[in-house]
């Protein structure tokens, strides 16, 4: 099998928009057909590294976490060619050493959503994809490496807590989520690492700490204000980080040593006759490669 060019995608959470240092930058409208993405994709390259960039929210933020059509936006970046997702989102910490300002690339997630659409598949194709391990060790190790160049402050590994919202945790769930040993909560990653999944796209999350959630004693209940400072000191950090993987990114994808690359082969269950072709035709972009012509 040859070897596939590397494309660089990046998700854009709360407090980034944009991302500065891009050449040739262009931008385009991509259509899905599940509806819009969050915004225009906008097109740039670092160095020799293609670079997609999407906002989450939308300029402005616009789309509240459950109002994030997530599957327009993973579709899209599948259409124009992304091989690797870096998601940065900010997030609540449970942990005392995780301390504002400092960033967790998190491996593992528990999904406590519950108004969102999970998948591209459904009636008339189903697939179960591997997920034990959502999170790609090789583009997260790549992340690590340009963190560890740029002096950012980072832990590697974690679990996340993505919860629906838009309200912050109670103390009750925050106390709960402490106990069982989590380490960070945020709004974002659930569906969409389960769809890059799908996608066989690698998928990777930069979380940056803004705040104590509501479980610490000493500091008070999370705070839109207080966010917004240290999200805008976390958004410079998050700005070199970026600059320093695309920079540092290898020409040629990184085959995936969880298998995110390949999670269709074996995963559709549904009988070629039994397929509706309503969605399947749907799934052209993100299945393409194993539902065939």
């Amino acid at each position: 099998m040859g070897m596939t060019r590397a494309v660089l995608g990046i998700i854009g959470g709360s407090g980034i928009y944009d991302l500065p240092g891009l050449e040739d930058l262009t931008e385009r409208r991509v259509s899905t057909p599940w509806g819009e993405p969050s915004d225009a994709l906008r097109f740039g390259r670092v160095g020799s590294t293609e670079v997609v960039f999407l906002p989450r929210h939308g300029r402005g933020h616009r789309y509240s976490p459950s109002d994030i059509n997530y599957r327009a936006n993973i579709d899209a970046l599948k259409q124009v060619g992304v091989t690797d997702l870096v998601s940065f989102s900010a997030c609540g910490s449970y942990k005392e050493v995780l301390s504002p300002g400092t960033f967790v690339l998190v491996d593992n997630f528990v999904d406590r959503t519950v108004h969102r659409v999970s998948s591209f598949f459904g009636a008339g194709c189903v697939a179960h994809v591997p997920f034990a391990h959502p999170v790609g060790p090789a583009l997260q190790e790549l992340v690590a490496r340009a963190a560890t160049a740029e002096g950012i402050a980072f832990k590697r590994g974690g679990t996340a807590v993505c919860m629906e919202g838009p309200q912050f945790s109670t103390l009750a769930e925050s106390l709960g989520y402490k106990d069982a040993g989590y380490d960070i909560v945020h709004m974002t990653s659930m569906p969409e690492a389960k769809l890059a999944r799908e996608a066989e796209i690698t998928y990777a999350v930069v979380a940056m700490v803004t705040d104590f959630d509501c479980w610490h004693p000493t500091h008070d209940a999370v705070e839109v204000a207080t966010l917004l400072k240290v999200m805008d000191e976390n958004r410079g950090k998050a700005q070199r980080l970026f600059a320093r993987l695309a920079r540092d990114f290898p020409a040629e994808h990184v085959p995936c040593p969880v298998g995110s690359d390949r999670a269709l082969d074996g995963a559709i269950l549904t009988r070629r006759e039994a397929r509706d072709p309503a969605l399947v035709a749907k799934l052209r972009t993100v299945a393409g490669r194993v539902l065939g012509a």
